[in-house]
């Protein structure tokens, strides 16, 4: 059984670049999500643990209800070539953040390859095309070199620290 609300989305479902597809979370994308919550690796900066399968399915459905609530939400990140979702990238504001953030996360099979970055320029593309009057920054931890390497790939400038849910916290603005 399939239930959707009726919501009018304030940026595109569909977002395609050339190696990728970037789409709205479907309820089976927690399967090629369990690569990635279930790496300490992946998760150490973010999450801080890893999840396993019913955690890495609840992460799915707050994705999804995201989009339901606010109008937007990050977006499965799909290899065109193998059809595998391989992390998430896209606009989240959970109620405690300070603003609404571009974030980014990929199984490490995928790093080092420019997804995160593909992906991330053409989120942050499109919502400056479509939501114009937001200003978007990305948190990540202080030692979270990599994330801060794709923020300034990105364009993103470091604006300052803060203590975040208790860590020390990069705040990149994106301009």
């Amino acid at each position: 059984m399939e239930f959707r609300l009726t919501v009018a989305y304030l940026i595109p479902e569909i977002i395609e670049t050339e190696r990728l597809n970037l789409r709205m979370f479907q309820a089976e994308d927690w399967r090629d999500l369990c690569v990635l919550y279930s790496d300490a690796e992946t998760t150490q900066y973010t999450l801080r643990r890893t999840l396993d399968e019913d955690e890495t399915w609840r992460i799915v459905v707050m994705f999804i209800g995201h989009w339901q609530v606010r109008g937007y939400g990050p977006y499965a990140v799909e290899d065109k070539a193998t059809g595998k979702v391989m992390g998430n990238i896209g606009l989240w504001y959970p109620e405690i953040w300070p603003e609404p953030e571009i974030m980014w996360s990929l199984a490490k099979p995928f790093w080092g390859k420019g997804f995160a970055s593909e992906a991330a320029f053409a989120v942050k593309k499109m919502a400056v095309e479509k939501l114009p009057d937001v200003s978007l920054i990305s948190l990540m931890d202080k030692n979270n070199i990599r994330s801060q390497g794709v923020a300034k790939k990105l364009g993103a400038r470091f604006e300052k620290e803060i203590i975040f849910k208790n860590h020390p916290t990069c705040v990149y603005r994106h301009t």
